[in-house]
């Protein structure tokens, strides 16, 4: 109930923040429906405009052995670290049997609980005791103050613990991946390409937080030039809508001071049935989707 009643809260928010230019959404490029999407003519706004945090690699039901790792994502938001400010942007709260808060003017705490994610990582290492718990994921500024930016709860049962397995082993190496589409997934129209950063913190690039980087997607077509779209908000996921062809996807954080690059992730090869026409202009409105 406390779930649907913020997300009413949260939607009427959503709304009255947008109304004064909805009037203009239609005539304007996808950059234009809002501050979070990066300006080129293959992205396109996502079928839900409301901001979100969620988990990419949990599920509510899932049974696990700890130590095990959470995976964050968020939809029409950006990063950035505690104590810095750029536009809606905050970082990742992960709440562990708490429920979300009643009152968003408040800070979180800082306990075993509520978990900070200050410098702008996208995933962590659990090593709970056996038993059930319930997992939120909550977006807050940089004095961290919620905002109405939060996922869905799930619970999860640890099953075991395993004593002689550290963080690093699950955790891995330090790099960046494409979560979705998968290689060789086949999409219609526009479709969702999920980031992920492991051991390392993204950010938006404007406040330029030394150890910090912002993802680049690079889109090579078969018999075309290749697109880049770079995600200097410190966006964590887009929808694009790229002409009918096959593709490579490529992903690279790009180091927010220097420009260079950091991580490169695998390639992922994705065929587009029915994309944007060549001729069709972008248009700054909620597509339908056949496959996400």
């Amino acid at each position: 109930m406390q779930y649907l009643r913020l997300q009413l809260v949260a939607i009427a928010a959503f709304l009255s923040l947008n109304v004064a230019t909805a009037a203009n959404v239609a005539s304007k490029a996808p950059a234009a429906a809002d501050a979070e999407l990066p300006v080129h003519p293959w992205v396109v706004p996502p079928p839900n405009l409301q901001p979100a945090a969620h988990f990419t690699n949990l599920s509510d039901g899932d049974v696990v052995d700890a130590p095990f790792v959470v995976k964050f994502g968020l939809s029409m938001r950006g990063l950035v670290p505690a104590g810095q400010t750029a536009g809606r942007a905050g970082h990742h709260h992960l709440l562990v049997n708490q429920p979300l808060p009643m009152d968003f003017k408040k800070p979180l705490p800082f306990t075993d609980q509520y978990i900070h994610f200050g410098k702008g990582q996208m995933e962590t290492v659990l090593n709970l005791k056996p038993g059930t718990y319930t997992l939120n994921l909550l977006l807050a500024d940089q004095g961290h103050i919620p905002f109405f930016v939060y996922s869905k709860p799930i619970r999860v049962t640890v099953r075991k613990q395993n004593p002689a397995t550290t963080a690093a082993t699950v955790q891995g190496a330090p790099g960046v991946a494409l979560l979705s589409p998968a290689d060789g997934a086949v999409v219609r129209d526009a479709f969702r390409v999920m980031f992920h950063a492991s051991g390392l913190n993204v950010s938006n690039q404007a406040p330029k937080v030394a150890g910090t980087g912002h993802f680049r997607l690079t889109l090579e077509r078969k018999g075309g030039n290749a697109e880049v779209v770079n995600f200097t908000a410190g966006q964590t996921e887009t929808w694009v809508e790229p002409p009918a062809g096959d593709y490579t996807l490529r992903l690279a954080l790009i180091n927010n001071i220097d420009g260079r690059v950091m991580a490169e992730g695998p390639a992922s090869r994705v065929r587009v049935d029915s994309g944007r026409a060549a001729s069709r202009p972008a248009v700054a409105l909620p597509l339908k989707v056949a496959q996400k």
